[in-house]
């Protein structure tokens, strides 16, 4: 009987354990997606040029600082972009 018990808590432990981390992963793939989509929409719509400045550069650097930084990420790209500052 407490077998049953002792696996009943271990499973109820181990699916909430999932559950917050499916959450927090759902929540970063979706803020990686919308960062890249910011990025794309900049220079689908040619913003960059607009104000004097290239488009940005679609390489790897840019994909992995947007897709771990999500949108804060594609803004700071945005800015070093329109300040020159790194390359990026």
């Amino acid at each position: 009987m407490s077998i049953d018990l002792a696996l009943l808590v271990a499973g109820i432990l181990i699916a909430v354990v999932l559950f917050l981390i499916l959450k927090n992963i759902t929540k970063l793939i979706i803020n990686s997606v919308l960062g890249l989509l910011l990025i794309f929409c900049v220079n689908f719509f040619h913003i960059m040029p607009m104000l004097g400045r290239p488009d940005i550069e679609l390489n790897l650097v840019t994909v992995l600082f947007c897709a771990l930084g999500g949108i804060p990420g594609a803004l700071l790209i945005v800015v070093l972009h329109l300040l020159g500052i790194g390359g990026i």
